[in-house]
């Protein structure tokens, strides 16, 4: 089975880290300088106590002129509509491409370019980061990658995928219905990120001071809405497990998203947050909180588009 693993990040670059470790055909379609970086230091995971290092198998744009057998696309959404060029001459007859993005636009974009037949729907669930050498840093054991047919049926290629995923130690248990996943990964995603971004702070801070311990909650309500009126509610026991992650003392908890807000760097606020609170108009459900949050992203996002921030911080001059 030929694998081609879209982006080297936190994300792709550590589940294709694993399936090339457990001695599988990996390919990682990457930019020139991730490239020529990967080249320089290889493929490193570190973290908790253990650091592997690979000598990854990559491939540029421009330079792939072969069908994989799989594709997992792993990239910033602001990133996807060039990835997905990218990406076609890669993709025959028999492809499959699972997108590990959290939110559920890229798949109508993944449909219109390479037809539904092709794209699955896929969750990933990984504690991982890249650090300021390019490495791969994990911080918690979790490595989780559900996929499945849109339409929800069971399929000979998905079980053998998820077979391959299994032996390279990376946990991919059947979803009764992947979109349904996706939808509950999305509330998970944007719940966290609202929490952490309107407030500035770690899951703990927040939580930790007065008032704190109701936002979480009221947030959760609203994102748990808007699937559940899209047809894919939120079962109890999921919502215990999302409050027991963003309402929890002391918790130094933050995604990836409230670290390229304080970083100063741009965000996937249109992704996560504009579609979001988009579909709940359309929906008639009422999300002023997560509307704020979005409001809070734009504006950051508007900064930088303007070159206006700095360190994370607000360029002023007087």
């Amino acid at each position: 089975m030929k694998i081609l693993v879209v982006g080297a990040g936190a994300t792709g670059g550590y589940f294709g880290a694993l399936l090339a470790r457990a001695g599988r055909d990996v390919t990682f379609l990457v930019r020139p300088a991730r490239a020529a970086a990967l080249r320089e230091r290889g493929l490193r995971v570190v973290g908790r106590d253990e650091e592997w290092v690979l000598a990854p198998r990559l491939v540029t744009a421009g330079a792939l002129d072969t069908p994989y057998d799989l594709v997992l696309l792993s990239v910033k959404s602001t990133a996807l509509d060039q990835s997905i060029e990218d990406v076609a001459p890669a993709v025959g007859p028999d492809t499959a491409v699972v997108p590990l993005l959290n939110g559920l636009a890229h798949l109508d974009a993944l449909n219109a370019r390479l037809g539904t037949s092709v794209v699955l729907g896929g969750v990933a669930k990984v504690v991982t980061t890249l650090d300021e050498t390019g490495d791969i840093r994990r911080l918690a054991p979790l490595a989780h990658l559900a996929l499945g047919e849109q339409d929800g049926t069971r399929s000979a290629r998905t079980a053998a995928f998820r077979a391959v995923l299994e032996d390279a130690g990376i946990a991919s248990p059947e979803p009764e219905h992947v979109v349904t996943a996706m939808w509950h990964k999305w509330v998970f995603i944007t719940t966290l990120g609202a929490v952490t971004s309107l407030m500035r702070g770690t899951v703990g801070e927040v939580y930790d001071v007065p008032g704190g311990p109701a936002l979480a909650p009221a947030l959760l309500d609203e994102a748990s809405a808007v699937a559940a009126a899209a047809g894919h509610p939120v079962p109890e026991a999921e919502r215990a497990a999302t409050l027991a992650v963003v309402a929890a003392s002391g918790s130094p908890m933050v995604p990836s998203l409230y670290r390229d807000l304080t970083a100063g760097r741009p965000t996937e606020v249109e992704h996560l947050f504009g579609d979001l609170t988009a579909r709940a108009r359309a929906l008639n459900v009422a999300t002023p909180l997560l509307d704020l949050a979005t409001l809070h992203l734009r504006v950051h996002q508007q900064r930088v588009t303007a070159g206006t921030v700095v360190g994370g911080g607000v360029r002023a001059e007087i």
